[in-house]
């Protein structure tokens, strides 16, 4: 036997075929063209430019006002410009971005810059500090009483399952598989899942959702898939239908779609347990829908739901397990699962062939709107216009087809008769009409491949999430999609609205969500984020740190609790590095500061040789060789992942030497340098060597005496 793929199948002899799965199943995996690097997460706190305002971990709030490239003792390193109270400064060297975050209040308001040289940061943060271990606690709880919780354990996988999953027309990304086995692993444990998957608008969400679905059903329970619109929740039950006819699952959908008569009749199939899967709207978590074995219930877009429908998850959750989606999480999402509180998991790997979305941002424009809806058109595409204004809908299209007499208009709003909406949505569906003007109700999750152009009117008054969202609508296959956000002809945007929108200009490269979130959240303030005697500590050190200490906390917590604090070593400072070379990212090869202030962020979360080499490949794909400074700058990097190894306080220039210094109360292991003991001189807790003149040797010695003493 020969493990491979075949495109069809083959006659051996008179009695032997061999069939390939396309000829059996009827399904063709499209095969990837190109690996792509995942779109890392912890981008997500990144991106600071000129005039921000930050929070530096040890100095506390202060502008941002650039960066200098300065020599200090016989090396030459970028520095960050810091403005503090008083017009005191700091100069942080860019390996130290680390320990920046922009600063996001509770509010929009300018925070109160630091003071340098005061105890007026440490008491700030110390409180802080004692408000999250507070709120540590109150998590905590509630963790507990999930995890100790009764649940239903699933069964693994059956041959079912593998052919459905093997069924997928597309070779799934790495994210993909690592998402399902979390799913997977949650379901088959004796406690309730509450699990979410976050991952950009069209990263496989959907198929996630399907595949946890049908394992709930293989073993004998009902699964409720609750979404935000009617029109998704007909998309999302074609999309299920399709994946599992070949299989006997009875799926049924829920909303306002069906007549009164129907959904009486699905609801009584839900109480007798002939319904496998339901998928609804609000309309499924109203008091007279009853199932008979609920196993699953998933969440799809949770931000959309009220207060209401989450205290109902809430409940649902301490009893059965619950899959949530998002694309664009909410702050109070975001902050559940940063503190480990809740599981969260990513699919951070774009989709083959997909390409970003161009956006526009202009005034309401005659000529912009019929070149974009006729360049659609003539290739064959088909265009969404939103305009989210009901009473002045119909007046648009008039002008429209007056505008563009060459495209076929159809109009689709929330407020149409349930069955009028469903034949304009499946019309449009059959391509045969090639401009849906509609309302917002196709702003979550809706798929059409064929559609690779939105025009979204008056974009200045909708919210930033919102925005992405109906953006996210196109590019879902491999053409290029574009976007027009347009706002009245002479009008002045309000500040925020100039926000959101240069906000969704910028943010067009792929695995924006994250990024969307929070800026997001700096846009409006994080408000009552964790209750409102939580927002003063906010607004005092930052939505960043705030969630840095409260993970801290909750980690501490964990520990104590599992009796594993006497074992478990307290963080232990990075190791301070100033070696005597030119070590930064000189403007002639990185010439845009946003990228070498990104390349100097993952450096420094580099914690092994390997995430060193990643960076390193990207920039040289990117940028082509390192400059000598660029070497000296990785050098170090990697000098400092083996110091924290060794428990290094410092390793510092003194007197033409190079001195590693241990942490206090440590010893050098004088033992293990013997083969090194002509080149170095060996004290109590440190070790020096010289600085020879070619500037090279010491380096190879300095890395070798490092690799010992860890």
């Amino acid at each position: 036997m020969v493990q491979g793929t075949v495109g069809e199948g083959w006659e051996f002899r008179d009695d032997t075929w061999l069939f390939s799965d396309y000829e059996i199943f009827g399904v063709a995996k499209q095969q990837r063209i190109v690996k792509r690097r995942p779109v890392a997460r912890h981008k997500l706190f990144v991106d600071i430019t000129p005039g921000d305002y930050v929070v530096h971990i040890e100095h506390g709030i202060a502008k941002f006002t650039g960066v200098a490239t300065m020599t200090d003792q016989g090396g030459q390193r970028e520095y960050l410009i810091l403005q503090y109270a008083s017009g005191d400064k700091l100069y942080v060297p860019s390996e130290q971005i680390d320990r920046l975050d922009r600063y996001i209040g509770a509010d929009d308001k300018a925070p109160v810059l630091s003071r340098l040289n005061t105890h007026e940061w440490l008491i700030t943060r110390k409180k802080a500090k004692e408000a999250a271990e507070g709120l540590a606690v109150e998590l905590l709880e509630l963790y507990a009483a999930r995890e100790a919780a009764p649940g239903y354990a699933f069964s693994k996988d059956t041959i079912w399952q593998q052919e459905l999953e093997g069924s997928f027309p597309y070779v799934e990304t790495a994210d993909q598989i690592e998402v399902m086995k979390d799913v997977k692993a949650d379901m088959e444990k004796p406690k309730p899942m509450d699990r979410l998957v976050c991952g950009d608008v069209g990263y496989g969400k959907t198929e996630i959702a399907v595949r946890a679905a049908f394992k709930a059903v293989m073993d004998g329970k009902q699964v409720a898939i609750l979404v935000p619109t009617t029109v998704l929740a007909e998309q999302h039950y074609i999309t299920f239908t399709n994946r599992m006819k070949a299989f006997p699952v009875t799926i049924a959908s829920l909303s306002r779609f069906k007549s009164h008569k129907e959904q009486k009749e699905v609801i009584d199939k839900l109480a007798e347990g002939t319904v496998d899967i339901c998928i609804g709207t609000h309309r499924l978590i109203q008091k007279d829908v009853v199932f008979k074995d609920l196993g699953l219930v998933i969440v799809d877009e949770e931000q959309r739901f009220g207060v209401a429908h989450k205290e109902y998850l809430k409940k649902k959750r301490q009893e059965v397990d619950v899959l949530t989606l998002s694309a664009t999480p909410i702050p109070r999402t975001l902050h559940m699962s940063l503190t480990g509180v809740r599981d969260i998991s990513t699919i951070e790997t774009p989709p083959e062939e997909r390409l970003p979305i161009k956006t526009f941002v202009a005034e309401f424009d005659d000529h912009v709107i019929r070149e974009a809806i006729l360049r659609e058109v003539e290739r064959n595409g088909q265009i969404f216009f939103v305009h989210n204004r009901v009473q002045s809908i119909g007046y648009l299209a008039a002008q429209l087809k007056e505008l563009v007499p060459e495209a076929r208009f159809i109009i689709g709003h929330g407020q149409m008769p349930e069955e009028k909406l469903e034949n304009v949505m499946s019309s449009f569906a059959r391509l045969e009409a090639d401009v849906l003007l509609c309302t917002t109700i196709i702003e979550s999750g809706l798929d059409m491949p064929n559609v690779n152009t939105v025009i979204i009117n008056q974009a200045d008054k909708m919210g930033l999430t919102q925005l992405y969202q109906l953006r996210g609508r196109v590019g879902r296959g491999a053409n290029l999609a574009y976007a027009y956000l347009l706002y009245e002809r002479g009008k002045r945007l309000t500040s925020l609205a100039q926000k959101r929108l240069q906000t969704i200009y910028e943010a067009t490269q792929l695995g924006a969500g994250f990024n969307i979130a929070i800026k997001d959240l700096e846009i409006r303030g994080a408000g009552t984020l964790l209750g409102h005697h939580q927002s003063g500590q906010i607004s005092a050190v930052g939505f960043s740190l705030y969630t840095r200490l409260l993970a801290e906390a909750v980690e501490e917590l964990k520990a104590k609790k599992a009796g594993e604090l006497s074992e478990m070593p307290h963080k232990l400072p990075e190791p301070r590095i100033d070696l005597p070379l030119d070590s930064y990212i000189p403007e002639r090869y990185v010439p845009d500061l946003n990228s070498r202030l990104d390349i100097y962020r993952e450096l420094a979360h580099a914690v092994t040789y390997d995430d060193v080499d990643n960076v390193t490949q990207s920039l040289i794909d990117r940028y082509g060789p390192f400059p000598e400074e660029v070497r000296n700058l990785v050098y170090s990097v990697r000098i400092k992942i083996l110091a924290a190894k060794a428990r290094v306080e410092a390793i510092e220039k003194q007197d033409g030497r190079i001195t590693i210094r241990l942490l206090q109360g440590l010893v050098v292991n004088r033992e293990r340098l013997l083969p090194f003991r002509d080149r170095v001189r060996i004290g109590t807790s440190q070790v020096s060597l010289s600085q020879e003149q070619n500037g090279k040797q010491w380096r190879i010695v300095l890395e070798e005496v490092l690799a010992r003493i860890a």
